[in-house]
């Protein structure tokens, strides 16, 4: 392989643009600019553990398109397996994929976000979660090994973490939960650092204060 199939995006910098043939027809990233998009790989059609991530994702499409989200999957195998799959999961699990499967023969998507791990499989998409902006930068980048499932309602709230961060400049802190409080940016001046200490936020010290959600209800 050349040096540019093992290329990697990178945080905050451009995703890597694509038009490849999906379970929707043929699908291009540009398409969803203006949304979030949550691009996630997994190794093969018809595998237990791919098949509960993806059951999971389903249910949960909704409440992801209630975020301005869109879900797109991804695998290296073709449509024709992808649309029997998607039948088998309606079939036996009672619940309809909604969104577009990329059928990935090419491994060209594959290539350019580097969900090919040699050490891995050299044949099978490693499990990739790629969160993308409205400015189709990349937020956000998680990756599992083969045997281990994903946990959806974490890729949510990733989502929801970085959108409060986009909207309102705040970090969220370890086991955050939308509603809880959040990271205030410390100052960077010692002027401000005095100010901090005497604001209105949840002041532990200097650098350290928290405020209220602004994105909860109620």
């Amino acid at each position: 392989m050349s040096e540019a199939q093992f290329s990697m995006p990178r945080l905050n910098e451009p995703a890597p643009q694509f038009s490849a043939p999906s379970t929707h027809g043929e699908i291009k990233l540009k398409d969803y600019a203006g949304k979030w998009v949550v691009l996630f790989s997994h190794p093969a059609d018809f595998t237990p553990v791919c098949t509960t991530e993806f059951v999971a994702f389903a249910r949960a499409a909704e409440e992801f398109e209630a975020l301005n989200t869109q879900l797109i999957g991804l695998s290296i195998d073709s449509v024709y397996s992808h649309i029997a799959w998607m039948r088998s999961i309606e079939q036996h699990f009672g619940v309809k994929v909604t969104f577009p499967v990329i059928a990935d023969l090419s491994m060209d998507v594959a290539h350019k976000y580097g969900m090919l791990h040699p050490g891995a499989s050299a044949t099978a998409a490693v499990r990739c979660v790629f969160v993308i902006d409205p400015a189709q930068n990349v937020r956000a980048m998680i990756y599992y090994p083969l045997t281990t499932g994903r946990v959806i309602g974490e890729v949510k709230r990733l989502v929801q973490a970085l959108q409060l961060n986009s909207e309102h400049g705040l970090a969220t802190p370890e086991g955050w939960q939308p509603g809880d409080m959040c990271i205030v940016p410390p100052p960077a001046t010692m002027d401000a650092a005095a100010q901090r200490m005497a604001s209105d936020f949840e002041v532990t010290d200097w650098f350290f204060s928290k405020t209220k959600d602004p994105s909860a209800k109620g």
